[in-house]
């Protein structure tokens, strides 16, 4: 098998002596679609964030395609190279967050070329170019001269998420992507991850969108206090789990989804 896109080994993460991960052991190999489900508390935002180091972790090991940071002591230091290293993963990462994170003192398009522009360093029209036809893909290339603050939640959402492929990421992670959303608008962000997961983009997914999870995973992870609890295929998963736990917990949401 190849190299995973992403591989996590024996995390741990805590805060003020509360252990928030305890041991996990994740791979993503190219074009998997891992969605993350627990309980708020279970941990899942923090593993997610752990991955570009948005939260330092108190030990084990992260590994983004080529690069390798390892974490030995929970007062380990980052040291001049590990942070080189971090930098590098974060340019093969695009992140979609929960609040959306646009730049409002910027339209549309100028959010999108950002990060092209000035931290890869790719030409001006180059950027414009791709960030046209991303805004195309994810039907809004006619806001592309309008203001954050004249877009709907749904909007916005879908133009982090052009944001987040403008970088030509490796692996897109997604932290509840429509949990800040009006219910009428979280179908148009789920039909865009849809659409990626069908092109073949990895992705790691944190959700509380049970059905959209069962049916646009190929694998799927069960989080309780900070422990994978449950992992497998969504067949698996959502329909004959192990633990009873995750039985409950994912019968409840569909219950309520549906």
């Amino acid at each position: 098998m190849s190299k995973p896109t992403i591989a996590l080994s024996h995390l741990r993460k805590s805060y003020s002596g509360h252990e928030v991960l305890h041991d996990i052991s994740l791979t993503a190999q190219d074009g998997d679609v891992i969605s993350l489900i627990g309980a708020s508390g279970s941990g899942k935002s923090t593993l997610l964030r752990c991955i570009p180091f948005l939260e330092v972790p108190q030990g084990g090991e992260i590994a983004v395609g080529e690069e390798v940071v390892t974490i030995d002591s929970p007062d380990e230091k980052l040291s001049r190279e590990q942070q080189r290293r971090i930098k590098l993963m974060r340019m093969q990462l695009g992140f979609v967050f929960q609040s959306f994170n646009l730049w409002p003192h910027k339209t549309v398009l100028q959010n999108i070329i950002e990060a092209p522009v000035h931290v890869q360093k790719r030409s001006n029209k180059e950027a414009i170019e791709e960030a046209e036809a991303l805004l195309h893909k994810v039907g809004l290339y006619e806001k592309r001269n309008a203001w954050p603050s004249q877009l709907s939640g749904g909007q916005q959402q879908r133009v982090a998420i052009a944001r987040a492929l403008a970088q030509q990421p490796k692996a897109i992670l997604f932290d509840e992507p429509t949990s800040a959303l009006d219910p009428e608008l979280v179908g148009e962000v789920l039909r865009v991850i849809r659409s990626l997961a069908e092109e073949g983009r990895t992705m790691i997914i944190v959700t509380h969108e049970m059905g959209f999870a069962r049916d646009v995973s190929n694998k799927a992870v069960f989080l309780h206090q900070g422990k994978i609890e449950e992992s497998g295929t969504p067949q698996q998963v959502f329909t004959d789990p192990i633990s009873d736990r995750c039985r409950a917990f994912v019968s409840s949401h569909l219950q309520r989804n549906s």
